[in-house]
């Protein structure tokens, strides 16, 4: 018996999947955009077609995550390819993007760090906005490097991309701007359950979150020259925490930036003149 479009749509539906979510994976299981969907939904599936969208609704139902299955995800405008090594880029993390490029003047010869790239999307979407900067990405998962550097090679945005611990790789080194979007869930928080496709070592961080965090404040702000900045994302409830960090570090204009659904998800400071 043969399936049409609408009939497997409306079977993930039943399958627990939001209707963006089932039309996306069809889409790429036809190789085709979620318009031609609309327009053919009377069309009939192969057999193997059937099959193969029967598998990938299974694994979505099961919460894996809809970039994984695709492959890709968009962020800041850019289409990056994902994988289980990396996290799924979020849109909040574009708020940090937006607010590193109003810190530094557009013209400006910055050098630029992030660290904990992941798939690079912030290193990448910083590039692509600024292309006089240069731009220096970290990561101690050779893995998630090396998506990183493909997503950069395929877009052709030039970063150096650098496998270690945090500011190890850069020892000695100064930059204008330093972001980073490090763990920063408890690890013995319950929504880590939800997140159990995405890699562990980047979401977690000691008993209160605040592990990493804690490690950056102190060891960045020597890479940053008098003016220069530190960017953090974190948590929805850790703005107060993480701006008691910088205070303590010594930074000046410890500020928050808002997230899309208005939780202070940003907080960053500047190095004394």
């Amino acid at each position: 018996m043969s399936t049409t479009l609408a009939q497997a749509l409306r079977q993930a539906a039943g399958a627990g999947l939001e209707r963006l979510d089932a039309q996306l994976l069809l889409g790429h299981v036809l190789d085709r955009p979620r318009a031609w969907l609309i327009a053919h939904d009377d069309d009939t599936l192969t057999a193997e077609q059937a099959l193969a969208y029967q598998t990938i609704v299974s694994r979505r139902a099961a919460g894996e995550p809809v970039a994984y299955l695709l492959g890709h995800k968009e962020f800041h405008g850019l289409n990056l390819a994902v994988s289980p090594a990396t996290l799924v880029p979020r849109p909040d993390t574009e708020t940090l993007v937006d607010w590193a490029l109003e810190v530094l003047a557009p013209q400006t010869q910055a050098r630029v760090l992030d660290l904990g790239t992941g798939s690079g999307c912030i290193a990448l979407a910083l590039k692509a906005a600024r292309p006089n900067w240069s731009v220096f990405a970290v990561d101690r998962s050779p893995e998630a490097l090396a998506v990183a550097r493909a997503n950069g090679e395929r877009l052709g945005l030039a970063v150096n991309w650098l496998q270690g611990s945090w500011l190890e790789p850069v020892a000695g080194q100064q930059f204008d701007l330093i972001v980073s979007n490090p763990p920063y869930i408890a690890s013995a928080d319950p929504h880590l359950e939800a997140l159990r496709h995405e890699p562990l070592s980047a979401l977690a961080s000691g008993a209160d979150g605040l592990e990493d965090l804690r490690q950056l404040a102190q060891a960045a702000p020597p890479h940053l020259p008098p003016g220069g900045w530190l960017l953090f994302e974190h948590g929805y409830d850790q703005a107060d925490a993480v701006a008691a960090l910088l205070t303590q570090a010594g930074l000046e204009n410890v500020s928050h930036r808002q997230d899309l659904a208005g939780h202070r998800r940003c907080t960053g400071g500047r190095r004394s003149r």
